[in-house]
């Protein structure tokens, strides 16, 4: 029996909210076969008993075809339209505030607030001349929040790889300034004589695992992105 199916052409037609409910369907099962349907029924928006009837050479295109799209690289979108509304992200990310800052970093790195992050860094436009844009005050409400699960995925993946790298190269000034003060610190103590070298030893160290934990955290950012694309090459475990 065949199944008429709307299937997403790229990421642009699955929505942020698609993906979060795919995500959570896979990290309770380890059934391959079992996602690889699941993903058919939330990206073309049919019963798992739609799923069943689907032809097996069918079933493993669309697989491909998910896998593909999936695989694609995506990238920073500076406005888009959803509801008649047209967002665009914060223009100036250098003078974002504490709180947009706090909002966005944590709830970027779980996707089950993943809207909540996307709600902070993209907003209403309210002025726009060419290619700048003013955007709403960030005022946060549920509303505000809920309305991102529409959001087409891959606004929402290009955010992700944006702010990582521009976090990841904060870090990296961070770690940079870090080395020139244990430069100077080093000097200094072997410049001061005095009957206790050991506080100037435990300066040290202590700037050392500082810098350690910069390294690490700047590791873990550039490969967080990898993380939160999940979907492999699932195939069925029927035979074509």
């Amino acid at each position: 029996m065949e199944v008429n199916l709307k299937v997403p052409k790229d990421l642009s037609e699955i929505t942020l909210g698609q993906y979060q409910e795919f995500l959570k369907i896979q990290s309770k099962n380890d059934d391959e076969e079992f996602i690889a349907q699941k993903m058919i029924s939330i990206f073309c928006g049919i019963t798992m008993l739609e799923v069943l009837k689907i032809r097996l050479t069918s079933l493993n295109d669309l697989i491909e075809h998910f896998t593909t799209i999936f695989s694609n690289k995506t990238e920073l979108v500076e406005r888009f339209t959803l509801d008649g509304v047209e967002y665009g992200h914060i223009p100036k990310l250098e003078e974002m505030s504490f709180g947009e800052y706090i909002d966005l970093e944590t709830n970027i790195q779980n996707f089950d607030t993943y809207h909540i992050a996307m709600s902070a860094f993209y907003r209403p436009i309210t002025n726009k001349v060419l290619n700048m844009h003013d955007i709403e005050e960030y005022e946060p409400t549920e509303e505000k929040q809920r309305a991102m699960l529409n959001m087409p995925l891959n606004v929402a993946l290009g955010a992700t790889v944006f702010f990582y790298s521009l976090e990841s190269e904060l870090l990296k000034c961070i770690l940079s300034y870090s080395r020139q003060q244990m430069k100077k610190m080093k000097v200094k103590t072997s410049q001061v004589e005095d009957n206790s070298p050991a506080l100037g030893d435990g300066t040290l160290a202590y700037m050392q695992s500082q810098m350690a934990t910069l390294q690490s955290s700047i590791q873990s950012r550039d490969l967080t992105f990898f993380n939160v694309l999940p979907i492999s090459h699932l195939k069925s475990k029927r035979t074509k």
